[in-house]
């Protein structure tokens, strides 16, 4: 009888021992669920916190003055902006479906005239650029706005070595329609906003000064 109870307690402690592995293993597995799923969240975590981030910078930056050219009415009908590539972007397609062009006018609001990429970055003076566009596009004729790219690679691409003028012009003809001119008079304010695939939208505010030459160049800072 003796021996018979030493034999069941020895089978006890067998019992015992399996059941504690099957728990150590189990909590082992549960251990390796819980810290992969740790590791996963804090991954996810942090490509939506970077995402957010890049949402929230620009894509391009200003990279000098803005300058307008009036007309024969001493009216802004276009505009010359130099742009660059943002600091720790890795480049920007600037082609026509890519690329959001609005401006904002006193008297009206153009949604979207960009027209793309003029692939011609050997012109360096305004003048022969605006005369090759108005002949290109017929530019000087509507409201539209394009890129220019210069220290270029002949792509739509603006990349951190290159730089980019965005050419816009602000429609005159429809000056004999009351309230209808696109132009910028002295004294007016326009807003650009240009907005890619990626990134907050690059907004410039800028005022027209007083005493508008005809036919000039003037800075608008």
């Amino acid at each position: 009888m003796w021996r018979f109870h030493k034999d069941r307690r020895g089978i006890v402690g067998i019992e015992a021992a399996i059941v504690l592995i099957a728990f150590l293993i189990v909590a082992a597995a549960l251990s390796y669920v819980v810290i992969n799923m740790g590791f996963y969240i804090t991954q996810k975590t942090k490509e939506t916190m970077q995402s957010s981030l890049d949402e929230s910078l620009g894509a391009l930056q200003l990279d000098g003055l803005v300058a307008g050219k009036t007309n024969n009415d001493s009216q802004i009908e276009w505009l010359i902006i130099p742009m660059k590539l943002s600091v720790g972007k890795e480049g920007l397609d600037l082609r026509k479906e890519a690329i959001v062009v609005s401006v904002y006018l006193p008297n009206a609001t153009l949604i979207n005239i960009y027209n793309g990429v003029y692939m011609n970055e050997s012109i360096a003076d305004c003048d022969v650029l605006i005369d090759r566009l108005s002949r290109t596009y017929g530019m000087n004729r509507t409201d539209m706005a394009v890129f220019t790219i210069y220290n270029g690679d002949s792509d739509t691409v603006l990349e951190s070595a290159e730089k980019a003028f965005l050419i816009i012009h602000l429609n005159s003809t429809v000056a004999e329609v009351p309230g209808a001119r696109h132009t910028i008079a002295a004294y007016e304010n326009v807003k650009i906003e240009v907005k890619g695939v990626k990134g907050a939208a690059l907004t410039v505010v800028r005022s027209a000064p007083g005493g508008l030459p005809r036919n000039a160049y003037v800075d608008l800072g």
